[in-house]
C-alpha cells in the first residue's frame, strides 16, 4: 500500500455541515497543512476564507456546486462555479441533476456539465453522479457523460443521499471510464481500511471528513 504522505495526497479533507463556521473551516485548513491533505472540500461562502489560509501552502481550495441535490437552474450552477473560482476555488465538485439522469435525458445532463466546465476553465471539475439514486445502466451512462463533457473527475457521492460510495460502484466506474479520468469515492469513508478498498477498486481522491482519524491510524 501507499505511504503515509501519498496517503495524505489522496484526501480532499471535507467539512460540508449545513452548521460549519468559519471558525471550524479555519481549523479544517489548518488540519489539511499539518498533515499534507490535497484539499479542503467546504461550501462556497467559505471559499474566499480558505484561500487566505492556505495560501502559498500547496493545499488546494475545492469547493461545491449544486450541492446537494444538483437540482439548481443550470445558470445557478454556473454563476455558483465562477464566483467560486473568482473567490480562490481551485477545483469545483460539481453534482449532476440526478432526475434527468434517471430519465436517461443524456444529452441534457452532458449540456449542463459543459457548460460548467466551458465557465470555468483552468480548474479541476469532479462531477457527482451521486450513485445512491442510479442503477448500475445509469451509473456507466452517468461516467460516460462525464468524459463527453469533458470533466476530469467522476465522484461518486455527496454524502447526503441515501447512501454513500459503494466498493463495486467504483469498479463499475473504473470498468467504463477505463483509466481516462480519475475516480473519486466520497461518503461515508472513515478508515484507513476503507480507504485501500476503494484505492483498490480504482479510487485516485478519497473525500472525506474523517482524514484526521485515518493519519491516526497510520501513526
Amino acid at each position: 500500500m501507499k505511504n503515509r504522505l501519498e496517503i495524505a495526497g489522496l484526501i480532499d479533507h471535507t467539512l460540508l455541515r449545513a452548521d460549519a463556521t468559519e471558525e471550524e473551516i479555519v481549523m479544517l485548513c489548518e488540519e489539511a497543512k499539518k498533515y499534507g491533505f490535497f484539499s479542503v472540500c467546504i461550501n462556497p461562502s467559505f471559499v474566499e476564507k480558505a484561500a487566505e489560509v492556505l495560501s502559498k501552502t500547496g493545499v488546494k481550495v475545492a469547493t461545491v456546486i449544486g450541492f446537494p441535490l444538483g437540482t439548481s437552474l443550470t445558470k445557478v450552477k454556473v454563476y455558483e462555479a465562477i464566483e467560486s473560482v473568482l473567490n480562490g476555488a481551485d477545483e469545483l465538485d460539481i453534482v449532476i441533476n440526478p432526475g434527468l439522469a434517471r430519465a436517461n435525458k443524456w444529452e441534457a445532463v452532458e449540456k449542463e456539465i459543459a457548460l460548467v466546465i466551458a465557465a470555468t476553465p483552468g480548474v479541476t471539475h469532479k462531477i457527482i453522479i451521486e450513485t445512491a439514486y442510479l442503477k448500475d445502466d445509469e451509473k456507466v451512462r452517468a461516467s460516460l457523460a462525464v468524459m463527453n463533457a469533458g470533466g476530469e473527475f467522476v465522484k461518486t457521492s455527496t454524502g447526503f443521499a441515501p447512501s454513500g460510495a459503494v466498493v463495486k460502484d467504483v469498479e463499475l466506474i473504473r470498468s467504463a471510464t477505463k483509466g481516462a479520468v480519475g475516480i473519486k469515492a466520497s461518503g461515508g469513508i472513515k478508515s484507513l481500511k476503507d480507504v485501500k478498498a476503494f484505492v483498490k477498486a480504482g479510487a485516485t481522491r478519497i473525500g472525506t471528513s474523517s482524514g484526521v482519524r485515518i493519519m491516526e491510524e497510520i501513526g
